[in-house]
């Protein structure tokens, strides 16, 4: 055996694992941060006291948390159960015209570039080892590494709103209303900056543009709110 005939595995690292429970968290650290601090600056430009602001951002906190993890626990398992559906008319299709689904998988993997005599190869190959798990992977886009938990999804996006959803809090340490109203500015817009470059290097991405987006996505929200409270507080609503 030459040099050249030897392969030595080597360890690598992918990111598409992560992929069930880092959308809800990110999704969630976001919404926190964004939801509450909107829901504060808007009360607080409409020039209620701070203990309703914090009253107000207290309730939002804990009804977005519920909100978001039923939510997502909804979202995903409506997504289990098309997966489910699908594995279950793959199997039985497979039953039904093994030479036809094996036609199919041939096919595939000859559109890919593989030579027809080899596409049906290494058709039959899969097909005499596990068919249905050939077919789930490339037909339908299936894999055990993306596929999400509807429980996990709920818990990391429900805990990431918590996390999310406190720091614009900070921003009631200052000791005026007007200074409290940019504190909560800067501190939301900071974390989301932070949440944006940790999820970010979670996935494996370069950080400026998903940074970038939810700075300027919670800017908006916040300006929005801000410019309805202030509305809101001029005409006595």
């Amino acid at each position: 055996m030459t040099r050249h005939d030897r392969f030595t595995p080597h360890p690598e690292t992918h990111t598409a694992s992560r992929a069930g429970w880092l959308r809800a968290a990110v999704l969630g650290a976001n919404d926190g941060l964004v939801s509450i601090a909107s829901l504060m600056v808007g009360l607080a430009a409409s020039g209620v006291s701070t203990s309703t602001v914090v009253t107000g951002g207290l309730a939002g906190l804990s009804a977005g948390a519920m909100s978001m993890a039923a939510g997502e626990y909804v979202s995903v398992s409506s997504q289990v159960d098309v997966e489910t559906a699908d594995r279950a008319k793959e199997a039985r299709e497979l039953a039904e015209a093994p030479e036809a689904e094996l036609a199919e998988l041939t096919a595939i993997y000859e559109n890919r570039g593989v030579p027809r005599d080899l596409a049906r190869q290494v058709a039959e190959a899969l097909h005499a080892a596990d068919p249905l798990q050939a077919h789930l992977r490339d037909e339908l886009g299936h894999s055990d590494n993306t596929s999400a938990n509807p429980l996990q999804a709920a818990l990391a996006s429900a805990a990431s709103f918590l996390v999310g959803g406190l720091l614009p809090f900070l921003g009631l340490l200052a000791p005026s209303s007007t200074a409290r109203l940019w504190l909560i500015v800067v501190v939301t817009l900071s974390g989301l900056a932070l949440a944006g470059v940790l999820g970010a290097r979670a996935a494996g991405t370069t950080v400026l543009g998903p940074a970038a987006r939810v700075v300027i996505g919670g800017g908006l929200a916040m300006a929005v709110t801000a410019a309805v409270g202030q509305i809101a507080h001029v005409s006595g609503v």
